[in-house]
């Protein structure tokens, strides 16, 4: 049986662009993990992933996934609620002075909470910013992203509230 999966595609080309959401009550902190580690990496992937079906990088090697986190430009914010992970971004620089959110989402038990936008917000900035931290980097001229259908019923609505532009949607087949 083959379902029917929408993916949209997200962009901002101006810092002015974001729209940042309140922060959320109690003690949320958002935090580089400057150290990249697979096995971290792949703890966010399938701990926010899992319910809505991230499956592209589950067949990567340990060494591909470490490969992947460590190249210049990627970087990995993490939202910590009382000392706990919450959710993730992972951002990467790419050609043409773009940084593309490559991954961002919440733990299924920190969803309802007014993190999400939180940590969107921050991570965006952090796009933004993104060639300060790293030398030789143009300065950041797009951020973009894509969400599809198997996505939280959230996200669409989290995206266009931090300012992001709908520039492409496809429609494709999944068995």
């Amino acid at each position: 049986m083959s379902i029917s999966v929408t993916t949209w595609s997200l962009e901002q080309t101006s810092p002015d662009d974001l729209r940042p959401a309140a922060e959320p009550p109690g003690e949320v902190r958002i935090v580089r993990a400057e150290v990249p580690s697979a096995e971290f990496s792949r703890f966010l992937y399938t701990a926010v992933g899992d319910d809505v079906s991230w499956r592209d990088r589950l067949s990567l090697t340990r060494e591909r996934w470490q490969e992947i986190i460590a190249a210049p430009g990627v970087e990995t914010w993490v939202a910590y609620e009382r000392g706990t992970p919450a959710g993730y971004i992972e951002l990467a620089a790419q050609e043409g002075a773009t940084v593309e959110i490559v991954y961002f989402g919440l733990l299924p038990a920190f969803r309802g909470r007014r993190i999400g936008g939180h940590l969107l917000s921050y991570g965006v900035a952090r796009a933004w910013d993104l060639a300060e931290r790293w030398p030789g980097t143009e300065p950041t001229k797009r951020v973009w992203l894509h969400t599809c259908s198997k996505d939280g019923p959230h996200a669409m609505d989290n995206y266009l509230r931090r300012g992001f532009r709908l520039f492409d949607t496809k429609i494709e087949e999944e068995s």
